[in-house]
């Protein structure tokens, strides 16, 4: 019985997965946008996908607009400007209001490529001077198998033309003030509750001394624009921490050195990158190499 049931459940999974295919048309699968630079092709290198993506991330912090790449291993059975257009709904590249983003799609095995443009960027990059991009800077380098070279050269020149163009700045996100401070003397912050917390600790007893530290690192806080809430919070950490220190037996520094999540070599944060809302209307041009 046990091996009938494992049957039909394997025949309702091949069923779902034929009903899923014929479902998309056989229409190659829209990537889901992590970072300025997709690479599915495994064309570029790691140290070229990341230097071209560093460069087009600071790009979109800096000017707002953004600039994308994906490079693919096929577009069919679509056209490369009818796949153009259904990656561009999905990934809505630039701002909502400006709609000023722009897509390179990079068709490997068709040997086909396109610039896809926003509609707020079809003045500062018209389909002729999209086509010249493809003609004089893509297609040469790509017929000698540069692909970053040819990548790095055409996200400069689209820069360059978007940065022509009048467009609003980014907007920022307002901050509280001192906030910035406050977070960049945060590790200090930790190393201080450490230190003072030892000391504290063997001259007053563990009480007295985590209240003292506590007491001290409020007010360091203060001193660096924090609120009374954010005063209280960061003295509280301390004086519990503190505290803590002494739980397993030991007098002095904790053996473990800086808390978890402090200390050099880390990596940084994960690439913010997402489309904005940029709307798209078939501008760009299309070419081969």
């Amino acid at each position: 019985m046990l091996h009938w049931l494992r049957t039909l459940l394997a025949c309702c999974l091949v069923l779902l997965g034929i009903s899923g295919s014929q479902a998309a048309d056989g229409l190659v699968e829209i990537p889901p946008l992590n970072s300025a630079v997709t690479d599915l092709t495994q064309t570029l290198s790691a140290e070229e996908q990341a230097a071209l993506n560093e460069k087009l991330a600071q790009f979109s912090q800096q000017a707002g607009s953004q600039v994308a790449v994906l490079i693919l291993p096929t577009t069919q059975p679509e056209d490369i400007a009818q796949f153009g257009i259904r990656l561009a709904d999905a990934w809505k590249i630039g701002r909502a209001k400006q709609d000023d983003g722009v897509i390179i799609i990079v068709a490997k095995q068709d040997r086909k490529m396109r610039i896809e443009v926003g509609y707020g960027l079809e003045g500062a990059i018209p389909d002729a001077v999209a086509k010249r991009i493809i003609a004089e800077q893509l297609s040469p380098a790509f017929k000698q198998g540069q692909f970053y070279a040819g990548l790095n050269l055409a996200t400069d020149t689209l820069i360059k033309l978007i940065q022509g163009e009048q467009l609003p700045a980014p907007a920022k996100t307002p901050a509280v003030a001192g906030q910035g401070d406050l977070m960049q003397w945060l590790p200090i912050l930790m190393f201080a509750a450490i230190i003072a917390g030892a000391i504290l600790r063997g001259m007053l007893g563990a009480f007295f001394g985590s209240a003292l530290t506590g007491g001290v690192l409020a007010m360091l806080a203060g001193s660096l624009g924090a609120t009374l809430l954010v005063m209280g919070l960061v003295g509280l950490a301390a004086f519990v921490f503190t505290l803590a220190m002494g739980s397993s037996g030991q007098g002095g520094l904790p053996g473990g050195g800086f808390p978890v999540g402090y200390g050099g070599g880390g990596r940084h944060g994960p690439d913010i990158f997402s489309g904005g809302g940029g709307g798209f209307g078939g501008g760009g041009a299309s070419g081969d190499w």
